[in-house]
């Protein structure tokens, strides 16, 4: 028979939930036998849905089950410093969605609970796991484009979250352009600088709790390339998610805009539909990250994206910030 892992999950929101399913339903080498939540009757719910047989209110003890060898982190940001610190005393593997933390401090914290404890660690990126991204980055290796020298990468949220989620979740830079500095780093390689700015210019309350909807960052990278992030929670039509690298000999554009194939022509005008949200863009790249870090496991691979590169990402975003908040450039080596 073939090898599986047990899994216990912790964090039932949207994600979460999509997350229970597809280690249930979607990937066989995942036994997913331990859920946790705060909500216990959203839990409950989950465990009859998907025939799970253990529920923890409290995560510690889902940790602590002797059972399970794996934990997969799908709570909010700022809970995450203190379920990876308690898995790492028990050796459990650990799969953490973005960002690592919301704090340099933690996250160098966490890395190094991670790194004594000699723990598979992989931080959840999924837009590395997509097609359109898989296939550039191998064009790239392979040199259709020649040398990379500009990095560019938008991404338009529909609508923004609810407040009360953007009040505990680090800001726009960190919490939507993680992604973008991830995607930077992995095709361009490590950043020198960044100037950002941004407002709130779309929705007051979010300028109300200190937040922005609209930013932008600069990159300068250490190998001289040049890079800019585009966020955007007001992009209304759609989800509108894209990244271009230009290189010396051709450039790649990644990305698409409509959802279906189809395009309806009338002398009224030429329409088509947009993707709806981050789901229906990603489910795939999801799925195929979490199959990634249960076979890696199971064959005692490294992780395909690193605590470490959790704490690099970090370090970016958490350095756009400062830097749109004190109007200059940061250089990332300094930034701590």
């Amino acid at each position: 028979m073939a090898k599986k892992i047990n899994l216990g999950l912790i964090g039932l929101g949207r994600l979460g939930r999509n997350y229970a399913g597809y280690f249930a339903n979607r990937i066989p080498a995942a036994n997913l036998m331990a859920i946790s939540d705060i909500d216990p009757q959203s839990m409950h719910a989950c465990a009859s849905e998907f025939g799970i047989s253990k529920c923890f209110s409290d995560y510690r003890d889902l940790i602590a089950d002797q059972e399970v060898d794996a934990v997969v982190i799908v709570t909010s940001t700022s809970t995450h410093r203190d379920i990876i610190l308690a898995a790492a005393k028990y050796g459990k593997a650990i799969f953490c969605e973005k960002p690592l933390t919301l704090s340099l401090q933690e996250g160098v914290e966490i890395k190094q609970a991670v790194d004594d404890a000699g723990l598979f660690f992989h931080m959840g990126f999924m837009r590395r796991f997509d097609k359109g991204y898989i296939a550039a980055k191998r064009q790239i290796a392979d040199g259709v484009i020649g040398t990379p020298v500009v990095f560019q990468s938008t991404t338009r949220d529909p609508h923004p979250p609810p407040v009360e989620y953007l009040k505990v979740s680090g800001g726009l830079f960190t919490d939507m352009g993680i992604h973008d500095f991830d995607l930077a780093r992995w095709f361009m390689g490590e950043v020198e600088n960044v100037y950002a700015s941004g407002a709130a210019l779309a929705y007051p309350e979010i300028k109300e709790i200190g937040d922005i909807d609209n930013g932008i960052a600069n990159l300068n990278f250490e190998n001289g390339a040049l890079g800019v992030v585009n966020l955007c929670r007001n992009g209304i039509y759609g989800y509108h998610i894209r990244t271009e690298i230009v290189g010396t000999k051709g450039t790649i554009k990644i990305g698409y805009l409509r959802e279906t194939p189809i395009v309806v022509m009338t002398k009224e005008g030429v329409c088509h539909d947009t993707v709806p949200f981050f789901m229906e863009r990603f489910t795939d790249a999801y799925i195929t990250q979490l199959e990634n870090f249960v076979e890696n496991i199971i064959q005692e691979k490294e992780p395909a994206i690193t605590c470490k590169d959790g704490v690099e990402v970090l370090k970016i975003s958490l350095a756009a910030k400062s830097s749109y908040t004190n109007k200059q450039a940061v250089a990332i080596r300094d930034f701590n």
